[in-house]
């Protein structure tokens, strides 16, 4: 890692360039041509937005401006220095300096990919030769099974009815129940969900998919809410989110006459449109069955009293808020992601892990928490937590309610709990996959099997 350096970045030209001046502590950055030599757009920085950028940065996609080609990207420099400087974009915001930091889905940019992105602004952004673009990456229709290429076609497509939202209309909830149409027990492998049409994605806020089947199984698996009802969540749906994938030998079960409770929660942006959504479902194969079960828990991060009808979430005008709670697991637990859920007050989430023989150890922490971005953080295989029956899972989140808040719409109001944008919420996501003792145990010999391998020297 290089030493700070006040680096001063000219964006612009003649008359109407603009001086940046912004103190960073950065690598040397390497690049394809080696040391010494200024980056180029079509050598350096061309297959860095294309893996990390383009996926949203593209037409027809949720982003605002595509960023494909030097013409494309060069009047956007100064926020792209800016954001990436800054670590706003690519949208990641699990903090790097606190708990596990191997995840299967990291979008995020590397210290040496900021080093470039800079010293080529740095440089006076050189287009470079055309003949070291990388091939333009082919990105498949939004509106498309994205897991199909890895699975086919889903086994099972449940869709939603339609729904028009108006030109100009209020944020509306809908909350249609479909029948899955299941006649045996199957073993789910993948999920994923998604507006119907590219333009649908426009007008639909979010939504989720509750799996409502008759079954016998514990609720504090699967929530610390004793407001939800039913045997709880089996996908969400929202912008940096729209699939699952089961780790090997894990997966959730459908039973026969199970049915999705649909939750879509869509908002006006004057155009009227009309969409619905689609759940694919992707089984295991007949016979092979997994031998774990997972479940996607959803645990508030502040009191849950029952009855109310309401949670206990209060956040005082013009002050900053914290709220914890503390969730016990009732069973071995391997934890296969974490992902923070909160509106424009929030902030931030950690999850903690506090362990039966007194350890403690901070498992994740978003910081800088975005509205905008859901971002689930997937833990790599030999990352996902593992956790002994009778570990607390220690929640903290913090709401920030003041004019320091660019985002809050009103920092004069008390906010509570509720489903409207300008409400709050504090929940994280986990997929959790339970263990019996024995598997737990042998779970915990190959990790440190693994570990004891790996710390070998080289021969």
């Amino acid at each position: 890692m290089g030493a700070k350096r006040r680096i001063r970045i000219m964006v612009g030209t003649g008359a109407v360039a603009l001086a940046l001046s912004i103190l960073v502590a950065l690598p040397t950055p390497a690049h394809a041509a080696g040391p010494g030599t200024p980056p180029t757009f079509s050598r350096d920085i061309a297959p860095i937005l294309q893996q990390k950028c383009e996926s949203c940065h593209r037409p027809d996609s949720m982003a605002p401006m595509p960023l494909r080609t030097y013409e494309e990207v060069r009047p956007w420099v100064k926020s792209i220095v800016q954001r990436v400087g800054t670590r706003q974009m690519p949208p990641w915001h699990i903090d790097k300096t606190i708990g596990i930091q191997r995840f299967k889905n990291d979008r995020s940019l590397s210290d040496e990919q900021i080093a470039t992105i800079q010293a080529w602004v740095n440089a006076d952004m050189p287009k470079g030769d055309p003949k070291d673009m990388p091939a333009p990456k082919v990105w498949s229709d939004g509106s498309k099974w994205q897991l199909a290429e890895k699975y086919g076609p889903p086994d099972l497509v449940i869709k939603s009815p339609d729904y028009t939202v108006l030109s100009v209309a209020q944020d509306a909830w809908f909350r249609p129940t479909v029948p899955t149409g299941i006649t045996e027990p199957r073993w789910v492998r993948a999920i994923e969900i998604h507006p119907a049409t590219v333009k649908g994605r426009k007008v639909t806020h979010h939504t989720l998919a509750r799996l409502r089947q008759d079954e016998d199984i514990p609720k504090e698996l699967f929530t610390n809410d004793p407001n939800v009802a039913g045997d709880g969540l089996f996908m969400e749906w929202a912008v940096g989110k729209n699939g699952d994938e089961m780790r090997p030998g894990s997966g959730r079960l459908m039973l026969p006459g199970s049915k999705i409770v649909f939750e879509m929660h869509y908002h006006a942006i004057g155009e009227e449109i009309t969409d619905h959504v689609e759940l694919g479902v992707y089984f295991y194969p007949k016979g092979q069955e997994p031998k774990h079960r997972e479940v996607l828990a959803l645990f508030n991060t502040f009191s849950n009293p029952a009855g109310s009808g309401s949670r206990a979430l209060d956040i005082p005008p013009n002050q900053v808020t914290t709220t914890e709670s503390f969730v016990p697991l009732r069973e071995n637990a391997r934890i296969e992601n974490f992902q923070a859920h909160m509106h424009l007050r929030g902030k931030g989430m950690s999850m903690e892990a506090l362990f039966p023989d007194g350890r403690r150890e901070m498992l994740s922490q978003v910081t800088n928490f975005n509205f905008n971005w859901h971002n689930m953080y997937i833990y790599e295989d030999d990352a996902a937590p593992l956790l002994p029956k009778g570990t607390i899972l220690h929640f903290l989140a913090w709401y920030d309610n003041t004019a320091g808040n660019r985002s809050n719409p009103d920092p004069d109001q008390w906010v509570g709990w509720g489903d409207r944008t300008v409400d709050e919420m504090g929940h994280a996501w986990l997929n959790i996959t339970y263990l019996n003792d024995e598997d737990f145990k042998a779970e915990q010999a190959k990790r440190v099997a693994a570990t004891t391998t790996n710390d070998k020297p080289q021969q």
